[in-house]
């Protein structure tokens, strides 16, 4: 195993001997500019105590120049990965000077040039272990101090970090912070916008900071972001009752991002994809106000008090997801937000927990790599969803409280599921113990189904649940008209309900379930869901209906005849999103001819589009849909191009460069663009974002030069971007052609091995992961499995995975 695959077991008996840790890193930025900038340097001032004769620190670059300790040069030791000290005593000082490397893959300092005006930005992300690809360090959570950064950058630029800085020509001084891990420690630095604003309440005082690159100022609404961040502050100091302790709150959104957002005290980062250049629905400003507050409720849950390994990663990321959803229901104004939480995230959860690879949320995590793919559907919303649960169990006044102790005793320090659950105990004065193995250190997912005379559960667990039975009004719509709230334990639980038109199970969305409706509910859903006034019961009937047909207990033309049928009339703009892309995926996967489906399904989609309300969220979502459903069908295909110049004009629809590029994917995905055409396109929009959807449109083209042309670039060369390898991923599987991609599918399972041990892990698991063969059987993967036992347990994961979301639709196909 490479040494830069840091385990659990090692960086335990590190810890154990490291203490009193204190760093002083300075950075030279000021080569960035420039076509063959490709390094950084690199200086770290490390103190520590040790008990130890010898112990190493962790660094990723291009070279290490020297190490010193205690002022004398000591030899360099350096495998790539590791810088071994020795001869250390109980008071050291250590030195090590050496080279970074910039980064296009957003691991580490990710380094990006705007092609629309040349300007340079840089920003890090390092979750989980990736600050040694910046600095030397004790690359694990539970070693915590307080880091002190100076930077060296071209004048004109913003220089940031966690603390406030102090510029003297080209170099910046940042205050020391408080005692943080070193993953979330971070830099900043380049031409970026900057709008500001503060936050007071009684004697505290926050100022506030959003930005974003300079040429996408046009597009960014930083008043939206303050409303939502001054309102998470409110919410959680109330809540809390911990002050927010790491002084100003930069939130900066950046290029080429992995990730959502992460949680660096004071410098929070965010995909650019939440400045929304182009037409964006509420459902999506109602996600990026989630995201803001998910990582703001990480100022607590994981910045103040830290995972000691990455076994608990669940105790910051279930926390915040859960507090995401939370504070946006109780404190903005998206007051349904729990609507988009049981349609959105919880799907995530109930996929990822149905897989062979699934893990309880207290997870067994051997070494980084394992932690590095645990930030999963499980990790984080079905943790979540069961911290919902453990609210409606205990209270949330007792949830609550239980928060208020555990920051109070444990504030800069690291801590473990039994220092919550002690408190979660005392707050609540129940005894968790049979909760938390029941829920935390179990994995599955239970499903209720009403019998006529009780509940039946399989994979029985504790839940407390709410019953709604739904009937008709005099006005025709589908109300509540009784809800119970019951407790389950046992696989039957005897319980007899009046006669209703429709009874749902988990009604208000209390527990982690899934749930099965019984033949009259089902009726009345085939018929009226449409009627369903409330939107949260809307939400989980979807979801329902969607886990139904995954579970081959929907006939997958059933979910699509309800969508065509009843999605135009969803008023809950994410939940219509996410019945569409179910939709689409149905088709995509779930028919074993889905030809007439996807003819039916663009129609459908057309037809939405044409008719609803101009201007509308709905009609931003219905083309979005026709984009997706276009690349697969060619009904009404001569419409698209009309669309794009302007001879079908559509009222309310004013084609941004975006949407432009969305329809020409779709046109070129059916052989009907030419390069010529789409070079021509790109000279009008030269930005990144239509660079990479020129590169899809041109690898999504039906013919074999294309993709073989998308295929060496994956995997011949590592110079695409992160974001540049997800482009050529779509592209290359544009329009599901078969004959196309099968000459693939043998030079796939013949190249991942290699790939996995040539590629860093997030490209790799992109490859691995988007460009798996959607074969008729799980022959190849079964024996790529069984060849490779040897292959990391990393890789194995994304394969095995792949390869039961492949099982899983020819199941479907089979069943109907």
């Amino acid at each position: 195993m490479s040494t830069a695959n840091l385990t659990r077991t090692e960086t335990r008996r590190r810890s154990r001997h490291i203490d009193n840790v204190t760093y002083r890193v300075e950075l030279d930025l000021r080569g960035a500019v420039g076509d063959s900038a490709t390094t950084f340097g690199t200086r770290t001032t490390i103190t520590f105590d040790a008990s130890t004769p010898a112990t190493w620190l962790d660094f990723i670059g291009a070279e290490v120049k020297s190490v010193t300790l205690d002022g004398a040069d000591v030899p360099v030791e350096y495998d790539g990965a590791r810088i071994q000290l020795v001869g250390l005593g109980k008071s050291n000082t250590v030195v090590v000077d050496a080279v970074g490397r910039y980064s296009r893959t957003g691991e580490g300092l990710h380094r990006f040039v705007d092609p629309v005006d040349d300007e340079v930005y840089l920003y890090t992300q390092y979750e989980p272990a990736d600050a040694r690809r910046v600095f030397a360090n004790f690359e694990q959570p539970d070693i915590k101090a307080p880091f002190t950064f100076q930077v060296q950058a071209p004048e004109n630029w913003e220089v940031l970090s966690n603390r406030t800085g102090t510029t003297n020509g080209s170099t910046t001084t940042f205050e020391p912070t408080l005692p943080i891990s070193t993953y979330i420690t971070a830099i900043a630095a380049g031409p970026y916008h900057r709008a500001e604003s503060v936050w007071q309440r009684s004697d505290l005082t926050v100022e506030l900071g959003a930005l974003c690159r300079k040429s996408l100022a046009e597009h960014f609404d930083p008043d939206d972001i303050f409303e939502i961040t001054k309102q998470g502050l409110d919410f959680f100091h109330e809540k809390f009752d911990f002050p927010y302790p790491f002084g100003k709150y930069d939130q900066i959104f950046v290029p080429e991002y992995n990730l959502g957002a992460m949680e660096n005290p004071g410098l929070v980062t965010f995909t650019e994809s939440y400045v929304f250049r182009s037409a964006a629905t509420e459902a999506q400003y109602e996600q990026r106000a989630n995201t803001i507050l998910h990582e703001m409720a990480h100022m607590w849950f994981g910045d103040l008090v830290t995972m000691e390994w990455w076994d608990d990663l669940w105790l910051k990321e279930s926390f915040a997801d859960f507090m995401g959803a939370f504070a946006s229901a109780h404190a903005t104004r998206f007051t349904d937000a729990w609507v988009s939480f049981a349609n959105r995230r919880k799907a995530w959860a109930y996929l990822q927990d149905q897989l062979p690879t699934t893990h309880p949320i207290v997870a067994d995590i051997p070494d980084l790599e394992a932690a590095k793919l645990n930030f999963d559907g499980i990790t984080y919303a079905k943790g979540a969803s069961v911290l919902k649960q453990l609210a409606a169990y205990v209270g949330e006044d007792a949830f609550f409280e239980a928060s208020r102790r555990y920051f109070a005793e444990f504030a800069y320090g690291n801590t473990t599921l039994a220092d919550l659950l002690t408190h979660a105990s005392a707050a609540s004065g129940r005894n968790l113990e049979d909760w938390s193995a029941a829920w935390l250190q179990t994995t599955g997912v239970s499903t209720l189904t009403y019998t006529g005379t009780g509940i039946e559960q399989t994979d029985p667990r504790p839940h407390r649940i709410a019953v709604g039975l739904y009937d008709a009004d005099v006005d025709g719509t589908i109300v509540r008209t009784s809800r119970r709230e019951i407790d389950l334990v046992d696989a039957f639980t005897p319980l007899e309900l009046p006669s209703a038109a429709l009874v749902l199970l988990n009604d208000d969305d209390l527990t982690y379930a899934k749930i099965r409706f019984d033949d009259r509910s089902l009726d009345t859903i085939r018929t009226s869901l449409g009627s369903v006034v409330d939107p949260l019961a809307r939400g989980l009937i979807w979801s329902a209906l969607w886990n139904a047909t995954r579970d081959a207990q929907l006939d997958p033309r059933t979910y699509l005849d309800i969508a065509s049928r009843f999605a135009a009339s969803e008023s809950k703009v994410g939940v219509l999103a996410a019945v569409v892309a179910n939709a689409q995926y149905a088709i995509d996967h779930y028919l074993a001819d889905s030809v007439a489906a996807a003819d039916d399904w663009l129609a459908t989609c057309w037809s939405q589009l044409e008719t609803a309300d101009p201007g509308s969220d709905a009609q931003i979502v219905w083309l979005r849909a026709v984009a997706a459903a276009a690349s697969r069908s060619d009904v009404r295909s001569g419409q698209l191009d009309r669309v794009l110049d302007g001879t079908l004009p559509i009222e309310g629809i004013d084609l941004d460069p975006e949407q432009r590029w969305m329809l020409l994917k779709a046109v070129s995905a059916r052989g009907n663009a030419s390069p010529t055409r789409l070079d021509a396109e790109l000279q009008t929009d030269g930005t990144a974002s239509s660079r990479n959807s020129h590169r899809a449109a041109t690898a999504a083209m039906p013919n074999a030069d294309a993709k073989a042309t998308a295929w060496a670039d994956l995997f011949d060369s590592d110079e695409l971007s992160n974001d540049a390898v997800d482009a050529a991923v779509w592209g290359f599987r544009a329009g599901g052609r078969r004959d196309l991609l099968e000459p693939y599918d043998e030079r796939y399972f013949a190249s991942i091995a290699d790939l996995w041990s040539t590629r860093s892990i997030e490209i790799a698991r992109r490859l691995v992961v988007g460009l798996f063969p959607q074969q008729d059987s799980t022959d190849a993967a079964d024996a790529w499995l069984a060849a490779h036992e040897w292959a990391p347990a990393a890789l194995r994961r994304l394969v095995v995975e792949q390869r039961d979301h492949l099982a899983r639709a020819l199941t479907v196909q089979r069943a109907f």
